[in-house]
């Protein structure tokens, strides 16, 4: 049998393209930047990482499909448009992750449970639909590559809305009342980063785990909804 060629964490940026996000497009494509200029700066850490980056609005649009940051040299382009899409994320998710996991496990390298970092400012335009697909995606027995999901809401995003999308309680997040949303953004992608960085230093170590840091100008959600 041949030798595994190491451990990959792979991890996908869903961020919200809505109409709503339009005042806010230049903090969320400098976030973007940001992220992958921390990333290519820890070449050891993005050795242990493939990262991903979506789009999602009226469906979901790929700004970057899964990559090692050491050798790819683009900026992902994010674009304003349509409205808040729920279903189209967890849809898209069920079937690239397994495929995704699935590729890399073909090229020789072991694969961490993947995680996805969620970032909305609005509630979901299709209603419930998107329960189903969320559902199937995070139950392991029927998606053995489950990823653990990270939800991160700003603006009209409710707290409840963001305990129910992220995979623990202690993974969900909304901005501080009154937070600047600019702001808010990109210390979300801020510490993004620094959770990516920090959980690819864990891998190295003998107790591997993901590492979840809270940004700056956010609270858990839980607090918010008291439960």
């Amino acid at each position: 049998m041949a030798e595994t060629k190491g451990v990959l964490l792979p991890a996908y940026v869903v961020a919200d393209e809505s109409g709503s996000m339009a005042p806010y497009r230049s903090e969320l494509g400098g976030g973007v930047a940001s992220l992958c200029e921390g990333l290519r700066a820890e070449p050891m850490i993005a050795a242990k990482l493939r990262l991903a980056v979506l789009g999602f609005a009226d469906d979901v649009q790929v700004r970057l499909a899964v990559a090692d940051m050491r050798t790819e040299t683009g900026v992902p382009q994010v674009a304003i448009r349509g409205v808040t899409n729920y279903r189209a994320v967890f849809d898209d998710l069920l079937q690239r992750i397994p495929s995704d996991v699935q590729w890399l496990r073909g090229e020789g390298w072991k694969v961490h449970r993947p995680v996805v970092f969620f970032l909305s400012d609005g509630q979901p335009t299709d209603g419930s639909a998107w329960r189903a697909p969320h559902a199937a995606l995070t139950d392991r027995r029927r998606t053995p590559a489950a990823p653990n999901i990270i939800a991160c809401g700003i603006g009209d995003a409710r707290a409840q809305t963001m305990v129910e999308v992220a995979t623990s309680p202690q993974f969900a997040f909304v901005a501080k009342s009154g937070a600047d949303v600019g702001r808010a953004i990109s210390e979300f992608f801020h510490s993004l980063t620094a959770s990516l960085v920090a959980s690819g230093q864990a891998l190295n170590s003998s107790d591997p785990h993901l590492v979840v840091n809270r940004p700056d100008q956010f609270t858990m959600a839980i607090d918010e909804v008291g439960l």
